[in-house]
């Protein structure tokens, strides 16, 4: 068994009738189960705000999930709406993820100063907006995902946080 469990919810209009055609989520699924997740929801949902806190408050609160990654929802369109969601539901922000994550999305592409993504707690969950895009979402799972279980850890309180400098 996995030291963490997660989950992953992707925001899509266009996919949210069929998981198949689903690639993102699918490929943060892949990577976290390589990295010893135990991913026990995967779902596609519309883009409705309404929607999108709901089912984030379900996989925090009832699910007690210790990870969630979102994908798609963090862009400028008028139906991207999974930042404002994340706001609406968690207690505290970790903006040092988000902006880790636009930082090194920036060095590959300047478009990665366009994604609105958050990353915050709700009570013992970690919830972390990653971009739409397959491309965007490995890369940016990729880059944080060496400080995933010290993060997961200090939340948990098996591990005792004595400063961000190391």
């Amino acid at each position: 068994m996995s030291k963490y469990n997660a989950g992953v919810l992707v925001m899509s209009d266009s996919r949210h009738e069929d998981i198949r055609l689903d690639l993102s989520g699918a490929k943060i699924k892949e990577i976290l189960s390589e990295n010893g997740f135990d991913v026990l929801k995967h779902e596609v949902i519309s883009d409705d705000l309404d929607g999108i806190r709901e089912k984030l408050v379900k996989w925090c609160d009832e699910d007690k999930l210790d990870l969630i990654i979102t994908s798609g929802g963090t862009g400028l369109s008028k139906r991207d709406n999974t930042p404002e969601a994340t706001l609406e539901v968690i207690d505290k922000e970790v903006r040092g993820i988000a902006e880790a994550m636009r930082s090194y999305s920036v060095s590959i592409t300047k478009k990665g100063m366009l994604s609105r993504g958050v990353c915050g707690i709700r009570k013992d969950t970690l919830i972390i907006n990653l971009p739409g895009s397959l491309k965007a979402t490995k890369e940016c799972l990729d880059y944080i995902l060496p400080v995933l279980d010290h993060a997961l850890g200090i939340l948990k309180g098996s591990i005792h946080n004595c400063g961000s400098s190391s």
